[in-house]
């Protein structure tokens, strides 16, 4: 099985273009990792959002005042 679609290594490498593998398939892989770094940094940013919204009510009603303070 080849990647580079080239079946025989023995040739002149001055004949032949790019050797890398998935020749051809740069345009999906880097829409493919353009859609997984906005889906990371969406998923990311909501997670944060909950957790800032968790700790802002936490912070409302004293509880995390009071923890910090029995800590110390």
């Amino acid at each position: 099985m080849s990647t580079n679609g080239m079946e025989s290594w023995a040739v002149d490498l001055k004949d032949i273009g790019a050797i890398y593998p998935f020749q051809g398939s740069e345009v999906v892989m880097v829409i493919v990792g353009l859609v997984f770094w906005i889906g990371w940094h969406v998923l990311q940013t909501r997670h944060e959002n909950a957790e800032i919204e968790a700790d802002m009510t936490a912070d409302r009603t004293g509880e995390e005042t009071r923890k910090a303070i029995d800590r110390h």
